[in-house]
């Protein structure tokens, strides 16, 4: 595990600020790449959102104030990228084609190797909206509270519970109507 105030300080320093980025890259590249995964699903989106995430992190490390985690800074860029990325490429598809985006795109993604009941388990969280797929995936594949996620989200918790609520109900939702 890193030393966030120590790599902090690093990042302030002139002399340091790139060796450090470096190692701030290698220590949330994986869980970043994920949690951008789960979001756009497709292996080459992810990877792309993920080096925009770490372009905007290091065009703006110097108005970085240290007032939360890095990593939760880090996070909450990468949100923002996965889900400006999910509006464009929405905004570029018809309603129809738009409908089942994430599921059709999984079944073709070569990187993904799950089961059948995997992928109708990803083609349910597919059906979301947008933030309740995140909600939902930071709360069921990241474990993470919702004190957690209220931080990283700016949103309240009953909002957050709400949220995963509406979403578990909707997955069950799919597999009664998906067999």
């Amino acid at each position: 595990m890193i030393d966030e105030k120590a790599l902090y300080t690093q990042l302030q320093n002139d002399s340091t600020k790139e060796a450090a980025f470096t190692l701030l890259i290698r220590e949330y590249q994986e869980p970043l790449y994920w949690q951008i995964r789960r979001m756009v699903v497709v292996h080459d989106d992810a990877d792309d959102v993920l080096q925009n995430t770490f372009i905007k992190a290091w065009s703006a490390i110097d108005s970085f104030r240290g007032e939360s985690r890095l990593q939760t800074w880090l996070f909450r860029i990468a949100i923002n990228e996965s889900l400006n990325f999910l509006s464009k490429k929405k905004q570029t598809l018809s309603l129809d084609q738009n409908e089942g985006i994430g599921a059709n795109m999984l079944s073709s993604d070569s990187y993904f190797d799950g089961d059948q009941l995997q992928r109708q388990f990803q083609k349910a969280i597919g059906t979301l909206p947008d933030k309740q797929r995140l909600v939902f995936n930071l709360k069921y594949f990241d474990e993470m509270k919702y004190e957690d996620m209220s931080d990283l989200l700016g949103t309240s918790i009953g909002a957050l519970k709400a949220s995963y609520h509406h979403a578990v109900r909707k997955i069950s939702a799919f597999f009664e109507n998906n067999g």
